[in-house]
């Protein structure tokens, strides 16, 4: 039985890895330009759709954070904005090792196709 991760990493196009390295590195700082940049790529569409999520993950985090006070502005914000930060430094490293890996607990939502 495989997982999902090695199921993606068996479909991955080495050429396309290595070409796309950047534009997956970049889905996690700035999401839309693989959009624009690479669109063809699967590998910086899976990096993009990863680095979307985490975007949304961390708008929803501050909006909850500054609605709830005190509490949600020591422990939310700052707690929720470091989890955020960790899974884009978990996603960079995916993306630098050119691997196709989900990114804990978010990464099993699609939005992009």
């Amino acid at each position: 039985m495989t997982t999902m991760q090695e199921q993606l990493n068996q479909q991955n196009d080495p050429a396309d890895v290595e070409k796309n390295k950047v534009m997956g590195i970049l889905a996690y700082i700035i999401f839309f330009i693989p959009l624009i940049a690479a669109k063809d790529s699967r590998f910086a569409m899976f990096h993009a759709n990863q680095g979307l999520v985490l975007f949304l993950a961390a708008v929803a985090v501050n909006i909850v954070g500054s609605i709830i006070p005190v509490l949600g502005w020591f422990f939310i914000l700052t707690l929720g904005n470091l989890l955020i930060f960790v899974f884009a430094i978990l996603g960079i490293i995916n993306a630098a090792k050119g691997e196709m890996k989900p990114l804990p607990l978010i990464g099993s939502i699609k939005i992009l196709k």
